[in-house]
């Protein structure tokens, strides 16, 4: 399933860039980012769990927020983008 992550991290404090640098590690970890703060995660009900958890660690829930849209097995038809910086597609053949 395709889950959009999204998160606002506040930078008010001095651990907030770590909070940052780490919260997009794991998401980089699972998907692609196509924003500054917005990843797209192709990931199994196992991985999902996994990376739920990783960034609740991550985060502090009095500062910072996370948002998950949840665009399931068909998201193809659910994404549209227009401009600069397009995507790798994530299920498409991987070459080496």
């Amino acid at each position: 399933m395709m889950v959009l992550v999204s998160y606002d991290v506040s930078l008010k404090d001095a651990d907030g860039p770590r909070r940052l640098r780490r919260i997009a590690k794991v998401c980089t970890n699972y998907g692609q980012r196509v924003q500054f703060s917005v990843f797209e995660c192709i990931v199994d009900p196992a991985q999902w769990a996994c990376l739920r958890a990783q960034l609740i660690q991550e985060m502090d829930e009095t500062q910072d927020s996370l948002r998950f849209y949840f665009l399931g097995a068909n998201w193809r038809r659910r994404v549209e983008h227009i401009g600069a910086k397009a995507g790798i597609d994530q299920e498409g053949p991987l070459v080496l």
